[in-house]
């Protein structure tokens, strides 16, 4: 007596596992034949539905992914151009990305790359150095003296600050730097874009937690990245409203 599901002495599938085989053949050939063009133009709101880039460049013809090292690179070489210092090779990059970081979008200033968010965990909180900065935030100002040399810089002073900013500003914790662009024009809105591209192409490896600027911001805390619209305690405010200083912040850390 042969058992039910079974013909031939053998165990026969359920026809829903056949179906399904079946179906994934199916996918797998379509993949195979579109190619690569078809995994890159699958997103859900900018992210690809496989993986997406870790960054995105917004452009007059489309998003164009960047992964990590290839947005700080770009960052980096177009600052250092900019003020006519020898830039690193951008040889895997297209140009028309250098282009675009540069010039900003079409029409008016503002922010056309992003990246992910990544706030790391397993940091310790700092004591405030000579400068009045953690060590964390002495790195980044370091790093940006490095590419884009001396800048217009405040929000900290040796021992520290105690007013002029929020109730719970980072800058009163030594963590926070705001680099000034005045006046409010539209090229030095394009610089501190470019400044802010950089920020945060750079992030991870800073831990930085949060870019302001121009009435928008970033933050590491939002995994998906992206800009997003800064309200202002005080909309009629451009020092408030963070449009003549970008503002960057690092990482507190907790108790050892």
């Amino acid at each position: 007596m042969i058992a039910r599901g079974e013909v031939g002495g053998r165990r026969r599938r359920p026809q829903w596992v056949v179906l399904w085989i079946l179906l994934l053949g199916v996918a797998g050939s379509v993949l195979v034949f579109l190619g690569p063009g078809l995994a890159g133009g699958l997103r859900v709101e900018g992210s690809s539905l496989l993986a997406g880039p870790e960054c995105t460049l917004e452009t007059a013809e489309g998003d164009v992914g960047l992964d990590r090292d290839e947005a700080k690179l770009a960052t980096t070489a177009v600052a250092l151009r900019l003020r006519g210092l020898e830039a690193p090779d951008t040889t895997g990059i297209d140009a028309a990305v250098l282009q675009q970081l540069t010039d900003g979008p079409a029409g008016d200033a503002g922010p056309n790359l992003s990246c992910r968010g990544s706030a790391a965990s397993d940091l310790e909180e700092q004591e405030l150095t000579g400068s009045g900065l953690t060590s964390r935030a002495e790195e980044v100002r370091a790093a940006m003296t490095e590419v884009f040399g001396d800048q217009s810089l405040g929000g900290f002073a040796p021992g520290g600050i105690g007013q002029g900013h929020g109730g719970e500003s980072t800058h009163y914790d030594g963590r926070a730097i705001d680099i000034f662009f005045r006046p409010v024009t539209e090229d030095n809105r394009r610089q501190g874009w470019i400044l802010s591209h950089w920020l945060v192409a750079h992030a991870e490896d800073l831990d930085i937690q949060y870019v302001i600027f121009d009435d928008e911001f970033w933050s590491a805390h939002l995994s998906r990245g992206g800009w997003h619209h800064y309200e202002a305690p005080a909309p009629g405010n451009e020092i408030l409203r963070h449009l003549d200083h970008v503002h960057v912040d690092v990482l507190g850390g907790s108790p050892g």
